[in-house]
């Protein structure tokens, strides 16, 4: 796997969890977040392969699929799709992708989707879910919500205190400033797995997201869990995307 890469401004190197439970109960299951960029004017073709085959084909193959979403970022918003699936293992991964991209109705379906190739190489990263990240249901959301992808860089040695900082404050201030937590992750390859910490979001609004990290920011108790934590300054400002999860997405 490489080393964590930043594109269009926001994704290091190409995330969900079970909706039901975001948590790794069973030892080696593993989360693939895989970034497909389109051809000018396919993105419409690529959600309807999605939609129309791709998940029931996933299924068939053993890959769950965990959740689809679209930047809203102006021009990404028009060719970027980015989705988290799930394996039982690495292994289990590996066989499954064989046996997708073996199969006659995905041969058939692709052909006839007319999305074509796409403009560049998938990207994916594999994945296991931190020891706090939290159980997701879809109760109360509605079509103003928007999620946001974050990514961490930890300064050398930092990774572990960052995590303790998210699993003792963070994720309880976030809902504080009504910021729901969808879930957390590391990356299984090194080097990234050494320092780099990618979670998910979610805000009632746009304008919602704006007025929670102002007011998450200003909080007395962030300030000073922030400062007790020992983790610094992050190795490099943080990486954020916002979202809108497209209408087959499981998680939603």
């Amino acid at each position: 796997m490489n080393r964590v890469q930043v594109r269009f401004c926001f994704l290091p190197v190409a995330l969900l969890f079970a909706c039901a439970c975001c948590t790794s109960a069973a030892r080696g299951q593993v989360y693939e977040m895989r970034t497909y960029t389109t051809n000018d004017g396919k993105l419409d073709e690529l959600n309807a392969r999605f939609r129309d085959h791709t998940m029931r084909l996933f299924k068939k193959h053993g890959i769950e699929s965990i959740g689809y979403w679209v930047p809203t970022d102006a021009e990404k918003s028009k060719n970027t799709l980015i989705y988290i699936i799930k394996h039982a293992s690495r292994e289990a991964a590996k066989e499954s992708w064989q046996s997708f991209l073996a199969d006659p109705e995905w041969k058939k379906a692709a052909q006839e989707s007319g999305v074509g190739r796409l403009a560049e190489r998938p990207e994916s990263v594999y994945m296991t879910a931190a020891d706090y990240s939290p159980s997701w249901t879809n109760d109360g959301n509605d079509d103003d919500d928007v999620f946001e992808l974050r990514i961490y860089k930890a300064a050398e040695g930092k990774l572990d205190a960052l995590d303790a900082r998210f699993r003792d404050h963070t994720i309880d201030l976030f809902s504080r400033h009504g910021i729901k937590s969808v879930g957390y992750w590391h990356p299984t390859d090194d080097p990234d797995s050494e320092d780099t910490l990618i979670y998910i979001i979610e805000h009632d609004s746009p304008e919602a997201a704006k007025e929670s990290w102002k007011t998450f920011g200003q909080d007395p108790d962030w300030k000073k869990a922030a400062r007790e934590s020992g983790v610094g300054r992050l190795a490099k400002p943080p990486i954020s995307v916002y979202m809108n999860a497209t209408d087959y997405s499981p998680i939603r």
